[in-house]
């Protein structure tokens, strides 16, 4: 698996997501050019692809829903994603499972 560009702020981790709504099924693809590719069932309508990689990174992680936060990109592919209560190691570890 490339690498996933991580940033530490305060005291949450964030990175970058390119979302793929539409798919055939939710999942994480992998990470290409240090973005996370994730797909998702859900379409770009009123917010629900947005919930749906929220609750799909909530399961991959382990973590509640409120832990994870779209901090911009609501409306496009790419996004910036905050994940607090996990450390970059296990951050990681999960999402390459």
């Amino acid at each position: 698996m490339e690498s996933l560009s991580l940033h530490a702020k305060d005291s949450a981790l964030r990175f970058q997501v390119h979302l793929k709504p539409r798919s055939a099924r939710s999942r994480v693809l992998g990470v290409r050019a240090g973005l996370l590719d994730v797909a998702v069932q859900a379409p770009p309508v009123d917010g629900r692809a947005n919930a749906e990689l929220v609750r799909l990174l909530s399961r991959a992680l382990g973590l509640p829903r409120r832990a994870i936060t779209i901090v911009s990109g609501q409306t496009g592919r790419q996004k910036w994603v905050n994940v607090e209560g996990i450390s970059a190691d296990e951050l990681l570890g999960r999402l390459t499972r």
